[in-house]
């Protein structure tokens, strides 16, 4: 089942809630949490057992009767994690998107910097960084206010920037979206559009 853009997901309809859900029941069935939800059966499905093939979750061994005389799994959950795990159906870990992640933490770090700094530094042996990635998603911070340019940049000189702490919203990295957009998960709001008020 396909999911919604981000930007147009409620607070009821993402693994977020789904995780929250699994860890304030500590058992639970995939029923419950569907209902705890507003995610399709499919979808919850596939975040259990991606989470049970990473040890996140396991099975009780017990069956409890449900409504419509079906009988569901139950699950406790037995590792903890405050964020809700990144996983895919055979329990691998997504990848996607943690450049951004690793940007957005370094950009606090060295306060000031230029692309190029930041992509060195906020790279890792799992997750590499291109210069060129690093250079969109500072673009896009400064046009969204996140990000303030000490240096404009000529020729053989980077453009530099300064992260604003005003800006810092929580811990999820602002997404540049497909439809030149950038979408503040922390606030649940577009906060940049390509041709609104804010653009340059």
């Amino acid at each position: 089942m396909a999911r919604k853009p981000v930007d147009q997901q409620g607070k009821h309809d993402t693994r977020e809630a789904a995780w929250a859900a699994m860890r304030r029941l500590g058992e639970f069935t995939p029923p419950q949490i569907r209902r705890e939800t507003l995610l399709g059966r499919d979808t919850v499905r596939d975040y259990i057992d991606g989470l049970a093939a990473a040890g996140y979750i396991e099975e009780t061994g017990e069956t409890v009767h449900q409504r419509g005389a079906a009988y569901s799994r139950v699950y406790r959950v037995v590792r903890d994690a405050a964020e809700a795990p990144r996983v895919r159906r055979d329990g691998t870990a997504v990848t996607q998107g943690l450049g951004r992640e690793q940007m957005w933490r370094t950009m606090r770090i060295l306060g000031e910097f230029s692309a190029r700094d930041l992509a060195v530094t906020a790279s890792t042996e799992e997750v590499l960084i291109a210069y060129a990635e690093a250079q969109t998603y500072c673009h896009y911070l400064h046009r969204a206010g996140y990000l303030a340019a000490t240096d404009p940049g000529g020729p053989g000189r980077p453009a530099r920037y300064r992260f604003l702490r005003t800006r810092y919203t929580g811990p999820q990295p602002p997404q540049v979206q497909r439809v030149r957009q950038v979408y503040d998960a922390n606030l649940r709001e577009v906060v940049w559009r390509q041709g609104g008020d804010s653009d340059e």
